[in-house]
């Protein structure tokens, strides 16, 4: 599934060119032997707490412990590989797509321009990295049978030098544009280091050229990361505090459930899981008025809770329900923009990963006191409402004669279901492991090995030789390139607590604002604008920090505010004109923009009735956690 991920928000291009002539063979086994490591490291964590579930009582027994801060540390290995392949590749998550607009000489300058200004926050980055791991070495702390972690530690200065360097490398097709974008870097250095009157004087030209860059095409991480850069910067602060905030947000022990439930997600969308799952939807409602949209809206809620990413859904699952949905008479549309927004349907579903990385940024930066299961449940209820009003919509679109439609069959119901039992019982699995295992991450690692186990051993879609290593691979760059914005965009936000900007924010809004009804729907407007600019990772990590602080001031529930955070953000990825499930749909379905902006304007009224529904009753939210709440006390340290 290399292709979501490099149409997701734009990336930085592809400098390949066609009829590219072969590489020579000792930099394929370079690249080989990358790959080979990130899919080592990515099998590792998912072994390791399997084996500490199964061994626990010899293990005990034994005095033997320490998988779990190998496992975090595996996501620190994980992450920067991870980066330094989506480099390679050019698959790193861009905000803005104007390269791909741009002809000719501006297209160059804007490469060129875009590639040495990340090149060089790169480079920062690298050389801040370093002394953090300098700094850390002589405490030698150490990892776990001896392994001491600043040796693991070197992973983040070489992973963003390699970065810096392939960035450099992808600016041209030619050792004449990269030779020009490593001039650009350079001049822009010297620029920084010999700042006439003080660093204080150019942290805003700064700013404007970052801002400029990031406009341009540069890659997300480097535009928070070089936000937080500048900023300490032009204060005089250290700026080894970015590299120490990626560190512990990377080794936080919460965090390796992200990549291990995204690489349950990835067995079952590179199988023929999709298919059993269409075909058990279309069996169980195709013969009701509207079946098809009702199958689209069951089918993208489930793969979308599990790859956490609505771009694999609409390109794994567009193929095969829009032949259905054309298929059932409807307008193309219609077909179109229901696709385009049930993309993100399964993003308020268990395990989906944004519900996880809320509740490690909102208690690790926020100060609040959330539990995963807390979100998962809470995000039960509304996924639910945002599902039934998008099949509502979709029933309503279809035609209202009963010619064509199939009849129910009690024996193709069966035959499906059947064919399909081992990847309905994958959400009882996760859900039933979240709440009887340990830790969320040997939940995921159980998540995990039972699809891999479905993948490969019952169903056999995946072998492991030839598919496992790409499978995984494409997993492992997906995270990196999250990974990396997370990072670094902690690294921003620490900036943002130092400057005690939550603090001002609270002040203002319990003197400003006296209604709590009136602060949300401020909120879901501002924040629906941001779902459609910014890469919800980087939202979840900068915005929620400053938001979680102003709710508890104003009495809204912490879980309630959680779920109108990320039900917004669902909205935000059909906002026109760049929300992202636009974007993808426009390529996957070979349809201008403006087509699909146009077709999923109904849509975005529908599911922005349900946003409203969910921020102004609140026990949609809360019933579930209140109810489940003596079971639900395992908070994120």
């Amino acid at each position: 599934m290399s292709l979501p991920t490099a149409m997701e928000a734009g990336v930085f291009p592809d400098a390949t060119a066609p009829g590219e002539s072969p590489r020579p063979r000792w930099i394929a086994r370079l690249r080989a032997g990358e790959n080979l490591l990130l899919v080592v490291a990515l099998c590792a964590m998912l072994a390791l707490p399997v084996a500490e579930i199964l061994l626990r009582t010899v293990l005990m027994a034994a005095g033997i412990s320490g998988s779990e801060a190998m496992v975090e540390h595996l996501t620190l290995i994980v992450g920067m590989l991870g980066g330094a392949i989506a480099a390679r590749d050019g698959r790193l998550l861009a905000l803005s797509p104007v390269q791909t607009m741009l002809k000719g000489h501006a297209k160059i300058a804007a490469r060129l321009y875009s590639a040495a200004f990340a090149a060089l926050i790169c480079a920062w980055l690298c050389l801040a990295s370093v002394r953090y791991v300098t700094a850390m070495r002589p405490l030698g702390k150490v990892l776990a049978y001896g392994v001491r972690v600043w040796p693991v530690q070197l992973f983040l200065p070489l992973g963003f030098g390699l970065i810096a360097l392939r960035v450099l490398w992808r600016a041209g097709e030619t050792w004449r544009g990269r030779a020009g974008a490593l001039v650009a870097a350079c001049m822009l250095a010297v620029a920084l280091i010999w700042a006439p009157g003080g660093p204080e004087n150019w942290m805003t030209p700064a700013l404007v050229a970052l801002a400029v860059a990031t406009s341009l095409g540069m890659p997300v991480f480097t535009a928070l990361g070089g936000a937080a850069l500048i900023l300490f910067w032009g204060h005089g602060d250290t700026t080894q505090a970015v590299p120490l905030k990626h560190y512990s947000l990377t080794t936080n022990n919460m965090l390796p459930s992200i990549p291990i439930f995204t690489l349950a997600g990835y067995f079952l969308a590179e199988g023929g899981a999709s298919a059993r799952l269409v075909r058990v939807f279309q069996a169980l409602t195709g013969w009701m008025r509207g079946g098809p949209a009702i199958v689209t809206a069951l089918a993208c809620a489930f793969f979308t809770s599990f790859t956490g990413a609505s771009g694999v859904t609409i390109l794994a699952l567009g193929g095969v329900l829009m032949p259905v949905l054309l298929a059932a008479r409807y307008s193309e549309r219609a077909a179109l923009g229901l696709l385009t927004g049930a993309g993100s349907l399964g993003m308020l579903f268990p395990p989906c990963l944004p519900l996880i990385l809320y509740a490690i940024v909102a208690n690790q930066s926020a100060g609040a006191s959330l539990s995963i299961q807390q979100m998962f449940l809470g995000g039960i209820g509304p996924g639910a409402l945002l599902v039934a009003l998008t099949a509502w919509w979709g029933v309503r679109q279809g035609p209202k004669d009963a010619a064509n439609r199939p009849t129910f069959r009690w024996a193709e119901a069966r035959a499906a279901v059947w064919e399909a039992k081992w990847e309905l019982l994958i959400p009882v699995v996760a859900i039933v492991s979240l709440f009887f295992v340990p830790t969320t991450v040997e939940a995921a690692a159980l998540t995990a090995t039972y699809a891999l186990l479905v993948a490969t051993v019952i169903h056999r879609d995946l072998h492991p030789l030839r598919d496992l290593p790409r499978v995984v691979t494409d997993c492992g760059v997906l995270v990196g390139g999250v990974l990396l914005i997370l990072g670094v965009a902690l690294g921003f936000t620490h900036y943002l607590v130092d400057a005690q900007i939550p603090d001002q924010l609270v002040a203002w809004a319990t003197a400003s604002i006296k209604s709590k009804w009136l602060f949300l729907l401020g909120l879901n407007v501002v924040l629906i604008l941001v779902g459609g600019l910014v890469e919800i990772y980087a939202a979840i990590v900068v915005v929620v920090p400053l938001l979680v602080p102003v709710g508890v001031a104003l009495g809204i529930d912490p879980v309630h505010l959680g779920i109108i955070f990320l039900a917004n953000m669902e909205l935000g990825f059909i906002a026109p004109p760049i929300g992202l499930n636009l974007l993808l749909a426009s390529y996957r379905f070979n349809k201008p923009v403006v087509e699909v902006n146009r077709a999923v304007l109904p849509m975005l009224l529908v599911l922005f009735v349900g946003v409203l529904l969910i921020t102004y009753f609140p026990p949609l939210t809360t019933f579930l956690p209140g109810w489940f709440a003596p079971s639900v006390g395992r908070s994120v340290p």
